[in-house]
């Protein structure tokens, strides 16, 4: 006799665990493919999409954040984030009454940003080395 309940108690827990399970799964790849359609839209995908994706902010929301205006191709207002984000961040200091939350929201900001203008910068300064040519340098021993 015992042993049936005790059966009937791990079927029905088994039951619940695999739904309560098989629910998430469903979640997460709802969440995941509707994060893939806003990068690939909002951005025109390529590496903002990817940098959307780990941040979970677009760089629209970042710009508004910081209150800076969008990266252009050629240029990059890289003082400026770091102006605002220092700011805004001191600011925000939970120590000081500011908020935790807030704070968060601004480094990911900044994050976005720095995201988005790191290829840009990292092609600049290959271009500058291929320009001025390869001189390694040399130690010679005495």
């Amino acid at each position: 006799m015992a042993y049936r309940l005790i059966t009937q108690v791990v079927l029905v827990g088994t039951r619940v665990v695999g739904r309560a399970f098989a629910e998430a799964y469903k979640q997460a790849s709802a969440s995941s493919q509707y994060q893939r359609a806003q990068a690939k839209s909002g951005n025109g995908g390529g590496a903002s999409g990817l940098a959307s994706l780990s941040s979970g902010m677009t760089l629209d929301e970042a710009c508004k954040i910081l209150n800076v205006k969008p990266p252009q191709p050629g240029q990059a207002n890289v003082e400026e984030v770091m102006e605002r984000f220092k700011r805004l961040f001191d600011s925000n200091d939970p120590k000081k009454g500011g908020s935790f939350y807030l704070q968060s929201k601004i480094l990911r900001a900044r994050e976005r940003l720095e995201a988005e203008v790191k290829p840009a910068i990292e092609k600049a300064a290959q271009e500058a080395e291929v320009k001025e040519g390869w001189n390694p340098k040399v130690y010679k021993d005495r």
